[in-house]
């Protein structure tokens, strides 16, 4: 069997929120297998900088856990749901000390590797001007759904690969039998 493929674990590079508003960090993942909760883990953990330890702050065993890093309180929020893919949380109120990185880490049993990505988290004192914004919106979600497609159609690929090559050494054999009743027909069809 080939070695397993790592999960794909999806974060936007980079989220900009405005001081004092809620903002959502959105963290989907794909996997070949449906997710237990018995076997599923879940961690967001939280930088302040490049070389800073990370703080682990929530956490999803059998059932969702906040770990209330003080700098947080109660402002987060699990939003996702891990039995469609999404561990995404929204974090309410931003402080300007919110800004940094925050690790999505994901395993999902039987897939032997974690996946993980990140987000860097920019705190915006003023909205920026609207006037452009909205061509690279739009540009963005084309891009960005016309990506989601590629993402699911190679993952569906992935995992079909992954599976078949599990189920290869029994389907030869089947397959070998099979080709040998087809071929014969009835040998009577020709006599009349």
């Amino acid at each position: 069997v080939s070695p397993a493929l790592g999960m794909e674990v999806m974060a936007p590079a980079t989220i900009n929120a405005l001081n004092g508003t809620s903002v959502k960090l959105s963290c989907t993942f794909n996997s070949c297998y449906k997710v237990e909760n018995k076997q599923f883990s879940l961690n967001w953990t939280y930088q302040e900088c490049k070389n800073c330890s990370e703080e682990l702050f929530l956490q999803f065993r059998t059932k969702i856990m906040n770990k209330q890093l003080d700098r947080f309180g109660n402002r987060v929020e699990f939003t996702g749901n891990p039995t469609k893919y999404d561990v995404s949380f929204t974090l309410n109120n931003v402080q300007l000390e919110d800004e940094g990185t925050y690790n999505c880490y994901v395993l999902n049993p039987p897939d032997r590797q974690r996946g993980h990505a990140s987000i860097s988290l920019k705190v915006l004192t003023k909205e920026p001007p609207k006037r452009d914004s909205t061509v690279a919106v739009i540009v963005g979600a084309s891009v960005g759904g016309f990506l989601a497609v590629v993402i699911l159609v190679l993952m569906v690929v992935k995992c079909v690969r992954r599976k078949k090559q599990q189920r290869l050494n029994t389907d030869d054999q089947k397959t070998e039998e099979e080709g040998k009743t087809d071929g014969e027909g009835n040998p009577d069809e020709g006599t009349k």
